[in-house]
């Protein structure tokens, strides 16, 4: 699964808006969209942020793991 199928999947999962993941991460609702469409791949620093605005890790997010938070 890629990013953008990750990040969909965990958003729809924790019923959160593509507004509202954008606000928690401080970037406009279009570009959660264009990440989750693949048409753009967020920063290093983005990504981190959304892995811990979503309680996930930042592995699960980009395929290198499957368990979404590992405590």
């Amino acid at each position: 699964m890629l990013f953008g199928e990750r990040l969909t999947a965990i958003r729809k999962s924790r019923k959160v808006s593509q507004e509202d993941l954008a606000k928690m991460i401080g970037v406009h609702a279009p570009v959660i969209g264009r990440y989750e469409r693949g048409e753009v791949k967020p920063s290093i620093e983005v990504a981190t942020k959304i892995a811990n605005a979503m309680s996930v890790s930042l592995d699960y997010l980009v395929g290198n793991s499957d368990l979404q938070l590992d405590q």
